[in-house]
């Protein structure tokens, strides 16, 4: 029961500086409510009409074209770091597996021509 004694008094600790940090930043920070600050506004853009519109899905593909490479490479530094050290042939090997995937997306992705911005 020790070690879930440690993990409380963590935790407890943490809640107290977060509620601390919130306070002083209350009795800090100045309050100044104007209309024009409290309007809703998108990438510093006023909202103008009912807010459904069609756009274009682009932009999402991108997004989550980073999003899957980005957590790859998240994936492939640690790797490559250790490599020569503690893994052998079959990790190469793993890891060839998993860039030929990569790859082989990507590949699907370009001829699907999603990759063009116009």
């Amino acid at each position: 029961m020790r070690e879930y004694l440690v993990v409380g008094l963590v935790v407890l600790a943490g809640l107290a500086i977060f509620a601390a940090a919130m306070g002083v930043r209350r009795l800090l920070a100045p309050a100044d409510p104007t209309p024009a600050k409290l309007t809703t506004y998108e990438s510093g853009v006023d909202p103008v009409g009912t807010g459904w519109q069609q756009g274009s899905v682009r932009y999402l593909v991108f997004t989550l074209l980073y999003v899957i490479f980005a957590v790859d490479a998240v994936y492939l530094f640690p790797w490559a770091l250790v490599i020569r050290s503690e893994l052998g042939v079959a990790s190469l090997v793993e890891m060839a597996i998993f860039i030929g995937v990569l790859v082989v997306a990507l590949l699907h992705v370009w001829r699907r021509g999603l990759l063009r911005w116009w």
